[in-house]
């Protein structure tokens, strides 16, 4: 496979064709992007009617097993999702069919990616972590940020394809790597998004403008693009679906973990999990992580105990 492979439009056949699987806010769009660059497109959900709205555009496989394509991509949640769906008998269907490599766009930990990468190797399946951050609204855009795990060669190949839908695009180092740096990420996310729900929070019990204040906010060295996206939901108190509350405790969870493995301190990652844990025992884990200012707002059972997290 080069690279010139992936700058033009793909054939016909499984070997030249772009899977992928999980049509999420995330993955939809992904899909549009690439099917909208010229490739051959096969996408696989477990709900049909979500795949089905991409016809024309691509092609909609019966099951996982008929989703073999020279590169699949994987926008599931986490690798969990996929290993349910990917046992022996799927990957030896995808190695017959021509399935070479399997990019994982998930959230998850360094082990899982480089667990996954033992398991499918034996089908002759090479793993890529290229974990995305911008929320729906970089995927809908084609503006994601990719941080990648791959070999020098690889990351040369795939690099085409990734350019369909993401516009920062960073080779951080062998596999594992990328889901390292997107918990460093998911740091910063969640950190922001307390920081912010605490400056709103205080500014209403003193009886400031939360709207004005979020004006001054981002006219300062306090704006950010967190602010940016979640600023009508914060200041609304409406948590229509992007970034759930629950996945962003489990990538927290992942990012404490790490810590622990590594020796990194992370007191404000342990602070953060434990209100996003709190937020989703009160029921409020499906809403918009920026929901995370509804404990604040209406605290009922928060105790800080930053060595409660759990494992992952």
């Amino acid at each position: 496979m080069t690279s010139a492979n992936w700058s033009e439009p793909a054939g016909g056949g499984p070997a030249d064709t772009v899977g992928l699987i999980g049509l999420g806010p995330m993955g939809a769009p992904i899909a549009g992007h690439i099917a909208d660059a010229g490739y051959r497109l096969r996408v696989w959900n477990r709900t049909r009617e979500t795949a089905e709205q991409l016809r024309p555009h691509a092609e909609v496989a019966d099951g996982v097993e008929r989703l073999s394509s020279r590169v699949i991509l994987s926008a599931l949640p986490d690798i969990d999702h996929l290993d349910r769906l990917t046992p022996s008998s799927v990957l030896e269907q995808w190695q017959h069919d021509g399935t070479a490599r399997l990019i994982v766009l998930s959230t998850t930990s360094p082990d899982k990616v480089r667990a996954l990468a033992a398991r499918v190797a034996p089908f002759d399946i090479t793993v890529v972590d290229a974990a995305m951050s911008g929320g729906d609204a970089g995927a809908t855009a084609g503006t994601l940020s990719l941080m990648v795990g791959a070999d020098r060669e690889t990351f040369g190949d795939l690099l085409p394809l990734l350019r369909t839908f993401a516009t920062t695009i960073e080779n951080m180092g062998p596999l594992g790597t990328g889901a390292a740096a997107k918990l460093c990420n998911q740091l910063v996310v969640a950190g922001t998004l307390v920081s912010l729900a605490e400056a709103l929070h205080l500014a209403r019990k003193s009886g400031l403008s939360d709207s004005q204040l979020a004006r001054v906010l981002k006219g300062g060295l306090a704006s950010s693009a967190v602010l940016d996206l979640k600023a009508d939901k914060l200041l609304g108190r409406t948590y229509e679906l992007g970034g759930s509350a629950v996945n962003q405790l489990k990538d927290l969870r992942y990012a404490v973990a790490l810590g622990d493995d590594v020796g990194a301190r992370l007191p404000l990652a342990r602070e953060s999990a434990a209100l996003f844990e709190e937020a989703v025992n009160q029921g409020l884990g499906g809403h918009d992580h920026a929901v995370i200012q509804e404990v604040l707002e209406a605290p009922q059972l928060h105790h800080t105990n930053q060595n409660r997290i759990s494992s992952p």
